[in-house]
């Protein structure tokens, strides 16, 4: 491709509104255009990058045994009813009617037209399992798109669905997955990690995430440097104290504590460590039967609430925060100030971390404004909790596989794999006759990735202040040809059109910069789009038979031999 038959566009500026660097690099290098809130459009050079992460998708889901198809974007309402999902998803889904007024959705994910496309004609237990994957576009109507690409409405995504008669068959092709996963971002050139995840609002017993590794990513993950064990911290088990409780060795006492409602006010006023100090958390659970819990959850005062972990304690589904009214009615007494003591246990349920469980002589709220106890045992002054994991893990803390301590990065979540189970197939009654001719129903996974995402991630891993330091595998091009006077010598035109010309015929995706303006001008804008070679033709080396090679993120150029030069480009791509 050369420059001047290109649809190239480059800005010295980001917009004022582009939040993060993936953002801001893809507008200036010309990648995307802003459509609307969340919506963009791929310029062609954009588009080439979509293009190289979407085929290594579909090549290693092919060779996994996957089949593709194309599911429509627009699905009609009755499937979602079906599935009960048309009043569990939300206000993401968008809805409309067309003019016979019937109700459709702009489809965020497609497990309900795969469950009906395959309940059509899959009868026998001799036709499964089966894998379908598409590569489509997706929109999710988010409250408040933002970061680009990387959290838009609309995106592109590979899902896939596959069905089997057992739930040790769908093992067997989750792990399949997991492998192709795994292959994918590795040929993708990022550096990820796979983390155990809760299965959200897809359901299911089981699932992975797969995170680009970067300082913005949204999401923490606790790892292992000294195993293989990573989970998302929503996930990630916080173990319990290895040392048992220690005996009590103070009497408790109500101390004033005028204003101090903070732990961390209340640890500084009385002079003890934050460790030390026990916060109670009051919750409401709204299970579905209707039957409402008032709950206060205790941890200590430097740990936080992991909201996931609670809310699977029975009684606590649909968890939420205890309004101020809701407090002052089951304990009398303004938030800030409440505890576990003396508490009408028929009215309140108490919950405690491991972490409170094993403390003793601790601090709390008095359940009276202006007042905190000291000196609090369990068993002595209170009755023993019930006992949960209810916070999130913390660097240092023993990996749940007992051999290392957990350390926490943050990642960008670009694929996530289930096992659905049943959830789908039973709502929507996908079933199949088994040897015995009884009707069975199958057993589900779902396996996604988000390939416009993992523009955005990549480029939040790889960059620096001149630009896209993308992995060869997926830039734009892999080399540009710079040539020095192109318009002026006639030496540096035959020189730059016979280099391109051979890079083309080694099968080499290569861009010949033909422009007519300064080096600077182009040197800058091929370090900005993220080409990852680029190779600089002028008079004085061609003179010496010479040609000047860089590589994006070397810091000097190296003189080669205009003879050699194809030989080092194809060893240098193919250490890439």
């Amino acid at each position: 491709m050369r420059t001047s038959q290109f649809f190239f566009t480059t800005l010295k500026e980001a917009p004022a509104d582009a939040e993060v660097v993936s953002q801001k690099m893809m507008l200036r290098a010309g990648y995307i255009k802003r459509a609307a809130a969340g919506i963009y459009t791929w310029m062609p050079l954009g588009l080439r990058v979509l293009r190289k992460v979407e085929n290594i998708v579909r090549e290693e889901m092919n060779n996994a045994g996957a089949l593709e198809l194309l599911m429509p974007a627009v699905q009609p309402a009755e499937l979602w009813q079906e599935s009960g999902r048309w009043e569990q998803y939300g206000p993401e889904l968008l809805r409309f009617k067309d003019r016979h007024q019937r109700e459709f959705v702009i489809g965020p994910t497609h497990e309900e037209v795969i469950t009906d496309a395959v309940r059509r004609d899959v009868k026998s237990y001799r036709q499964l399992p089966i894998h379908l994957y598409q590569i489509q576009t997706k929109f999710r109507d988010e409250i408040r798109p933002r970061f680009g690409v990387m959290r838009g409405r609309e995106f592109l995504m590979k899902d896939g669905y596959s069905f089997h008669t057992s739930f040790e068959d769908l093992k067997r092709e989750y792990g399949n997955m997991y492998a192709t996963y795994s292959r994918i971002f590795s040929r993708l050139g990022l550096r990820f990690r796979a983390v155990a995840a809760d299965t959200g609002s897809i359901g299911g017993t089981g699932s992975h995430e797969f995170h680009v590794l970067a300082d913005s990513g949204e999401d923490d993950i606790a790892f292992c440097p000294a195993s293989d064990y990573a989970a998302n911290v929503e996930l990630a088990e916080a173990l319990a104290p290895a040392n048992p409780r220690a005996a009590a060795t103070n009497t408790m006492k109500k101390i004033a504590t005028p204003g101090k409602m903070a732990c961390s006010d209340v640890a500084e006023f009385l002079n003890v460590s934050l460790e030390n100090i026990v916060k109670a958390i009051a919750v409401v659970g709204e299970p579905d039967d209707g039957n409402k819990t008032f709950a206060l959850l205790l941890l200590r005062g430097d740990h936080e609430l992991n909201e996931i972990k609670a809310s699977k304690i029975a009684g606590l589904t649909n968890l939420r925060l205890a309004l101020e009214s809701e407090v002052e009615e089951y304990l009398a007494c303004k938030p800030g100030y409440i505890g576990p003591v003396a508490v009408d246990g028929k009215k309140v349920a108490i919950f405690a971390d491991r972490t409170v469980a094993a403390m003793s002589d601790f601090v709390c709220g008095a359940n009276e404004a202006g007042f905190h106890l000291s000196g609090v045992n369990f068993g002595r002054d209170l009755p023993e909790p019930e006992v949960f994991d209810l916070r999130n893990v913390v660097a240092g803390d023993p990996s749940p596989d007992g051999k290392g301590k957990l350390e926490i990065c943050r990642g960008i979540e670009v694929g996530h794999i289930f096992q659905l189970r049943q959830k789908y197939a039973a709502a929507l009654n996908c079933a199949y006759l088994d040897e015995n001719g009884k009707s069975q129903i199958m057993e589900m996974g779902c396996y996604g990735i988000g390939v416009s995402r993992i523009v955005g991630s990549a480029i939040e891993q790889g960059n620096d202040e001149r630009g896209i330091v993308l992995p060869t595998a997926i830039a734009p091009f892999e080399v540009c040809i710079v040539p020095m006077g192109y318009h002026k010598s006639e030496a540096v035109k035959t020189a730059a059109d016979e280099l391109y010309a051979q890079l083309k015929t080694a099968g080499i995706d290569v861009v010949l910069d033909d422009r007519n303006e300064r080096p600077g001008v182009m040197f800058a804008d091929m370090e900005l789009i993220g080409i990852p070679h680029r190779v600089v033709i002028g008079e004085r080396g061609l003179k010496e038979g010479q040609l000047e090679y860089k590589g994006r993120q070397e810091a000097e150029a190296t003189m080669i031999s205009q003879a050699d030069i194809l030989t080092t480009l194809k060893a240098k791509l193919c250490a890439a």
